[in-house]
């Protein structure tokens, strides 16, 4: 893309973004070519990169999908990105007309973007907020009115937590989200791992960090104690390809996505 009219006042264009690079792997128009030499770079070193960020979209459709149909009617999508085709309103309302989604996200550009795109989408907000602030993105939420966190919510956390560095405690972060959501609520979780990952995998995590948002790989152990209190449903923590396929699908190699996901419910 040359025309930049997208990119709001004040985004600094010299530097890759998270967002961007991970919209240029969906096959998404937001992105400049600082994000796609980055993305070219980190592809080089981990080719199977871009299928496993589509993966993860793909399981967030399949997860709100099940949670449509398990009556779930409020959504907070918490790193949504920039919005793509697929996107949790659009598959949770086509189950259900009404249902509430709030996105949160952190980069502007993302946020600006989401704004425009849903504005005359009912029952949809957008947050501008860091994951990491737990008391910024529930009350930020709390003021747009859609949702009310004494009834069932789902609390996506698709591809977020990788972001969140040791030291920003994750684990306090999920504690914080599932304390403030009512009985009946889910917690969707997907999250990079080193787990049975080749060197390469490691060398590209470090690149990750010229985005300025690092990406760290956790263990099953450490993602599957996210849970606490909200049980996993069926297949439980898996590899992002194998948590409740579509009828025909077949992923040889799970493992080569290098990822995990689940849904636990309270």
């Amino acid at each position: 893309m040359t025309d930049l009219d997208w990119v709001p006042d004040g985004i600094d264009t010299s530097r890759p973004s998270a967002a961007r690079v991970y919209d240029y792997f969906l096959g998404g128009s937001h992105h400049l070519p600082v994000d796609r030499e980055l993305a070219g770079h980190i592809e080089a070193m981990t080719p199977d990169i871009g299928a496993t960020m589509r993966a993860n979209r793909a399981f967030l459709q399949r997860a709100v999908r099940f949670l449509a149909r398990a009556g779930v009617r409020q959504y907070l999508d918490i790193g949504s990105g920039i919005p793509a085709t697929g996107n949790v309103h659009e598959i949770a309302q086509a189950e259900a007309p009404g249902s509430a989604v709030v996105y949160v996200d952190v980069d502007p550009v993302a946020v600006e973007h989401s704004r425009a795109i849903l504005a005359d989408v009912p029952a949809t907000g957008v947050v501008l907020a860091d994951a990491r602030d737990t008391e910024l993105v529930l009350s930020a939420t709390a003021e747009l009115g859609l949702i009310d966190f004494g009834q069932p919510v789902a609390v996506l956390l698709a591809g977020v937590l990788h972001f969140v560095p040791d030291e920003a405690n994750p684990a306090g972060i999920v504690a914080g989200l599932r304390a403030a959501v009512g009985p009946g609520s889910h917690l969707v979780i997907s999250h990079a791992t080193a787990d049975g990952q080749p060197p390469e995998v490691i060398e590209a995590q470090k690149l990750s960090s010229r985005t300025g948002t690092g990406i760290v790989l956790r263990s099953h152990a450490e993602i599957a104690s996210w849970f606490d209190g909200f049980p996993l449903v069926e297949p439980g923590l898996v590899h992002i390809p194998l948590w409740r396929p579509e009828p025909g699908e077949a992923v040889g190699h799970p493992e080569r996505f290098g990822a995990y996901a689940g849904v636990g419910t309270a």
